[in-house]
């Protein structure tokens, strides 16, 4: 029986990996975007990201996916799936907001006046100097938020999109056997959170600067 709960909800993984593979490259987007816009783009660029980061941190996910799929989407003719991960990606920006904007800051001042007297222009230094170092600092605190996507791809089941949780509510229901179901979906979770976990450490140590070991 165990078997056939696995391959069931397992078959799902395929939609949970696509939420997230969807939402995450959205957040990266506009997480590093914001953040550039918060540092650089002057005083009132960013306040703007202030308060677009303080909204969109305090408004729980599911909240803004039922706004997007029943209010907004309904005017766009967009599907489930794609009204759940747009959605994730949305709140997921504001969170890789403040993970890039750290990041950021933790180069230091002089590199970007180093960079000014060589001749290189604000957005050059930027790009060239300050950005590449950044991404390698953001990749821990970033492979956080990895987690926490996959693990919130789970809320588009409110929307009857067929990924791993939605798959166990519908076999704890036909089976009368919820702790089988869902402790086969958390053991799901846990190995392709685990997995993600373990390759993002790799990326971590393939990246680091010598001087970091």
């Amino acid at each position: 029986m165990l078997q056939n709960f696995i391959i069931y909800i397992g078959s799902g993984t395929a939609v949970t990996v696509s939420v997230t593979l969807a939402a995450l490259p959205m957040g990266i987007v506009l997480g590093l975007s914001f953040a550039l816009l918060h540092i650089y783009g002057g005083k009132w660029l960013s306040r703007l990201m202030t308060v677009y980061s303080t909204l969109m941190r305090g408004v729980p996910p599911i909240v803004l996916l039922f706004i997007l799929y029943f209010i907004i989407a309904g005017s766009i003719n967009i599907s489930p799936f794609w009204a759940g991960s747009i959605a994730l990606g949305w709140v997921s920006s504001a969170y890789q907001m403040e993970i890039f904007r750290g990041a950021l800051l933790s180069v230091g001042g002089g590199q970007m006046l180093a960079a000014r007297a060589i001749g290189m222009s604000r957005w050059t230094a930027v790009r060239y100097v300050v950005l590449p170092q950044a991404l390698r600092l953001a990749i821990p605190p970033w492979s956080n938020e990895v987690s926490i996507v996959l693990k919130d791809s789970s809320l588009v089941y409110a929307l009857g999109v067929p990924e791993i949780l939605r798959r166990a509510q519908q076999l704890s229901a036909t089976t009368q056997q919820p702790f089988l179901a869902y402790g086969t979906a958390a053991l799901i979770y846990f190995i392709l959170v685990f997995t993600t976990n373990r390759l993002l450490d790799h990326l971590e140590q393939r990246t680091r600067l010598p001087a970091q070991l």
